[in-house]
């Protein structure tokens, strides 16, 4: 069995890894990871994609790859490029509830939730938190 060097939790643009400070701290090969996780990621172009990477002690690595932010899908949905400042008086953006729901399936795998339902109230959340009203949804 091979023994862990590392674990290293990083966010990269899908398709876009490239090798940096952030790659060099985990100890790994650097252009076989980058080359590994832009060919994983390149159908999720525009999206940002965090990934789980685990480095072993003779150099080899494992990762996974995990669901785009929900902030990241909300900004998307409601078509802005930055959170309200103050989201308990500025609206930023609006979203449906069917956009609520479909970032919730996508994002159930990550979320510690049972039901859709429950996954929805969590993204509901985060977009309160980012100043954005889900139209629909009390």
């Amino acid at each position: 069995m091979k023994r862990v060097a590392k674990v290293c939790k990083l966010q990269f643009q899908a398709g876009g890894a490239r090798p940096g400070p952030a790659l060099a701290s985990a100890g790994i090969n650097m252009p076989q990871f980058c080359s590994a996780f832009n060919d994983a990621t390149k159908d999720r172009k525009g999206d940002i994609v965090p990934v789980i990477i685990t480095a072993y002690e003779d150099k080899s690595f494992d990762f996974v790859l995990k669901t785009t932010p929900a902030a990241h899908m909300l900004k998307k949905a409601a078509g802005i490029t930055k959170a309200s400042g103050n989201p308990k008086t500025t609206i930023a953006g609006t979203i449906t509830v069917d956009q609520l729901k479909e970032i919730a399936e996508y994002k159930m795998p990550d979320l510690n939730a049972n039901s859709v339902e429950a996954a929805m109230r969590i993204v509901a959340g985060t977009a309160k938190n980012m100043g954005i009203k889900v139209e629909g949804w009390e």
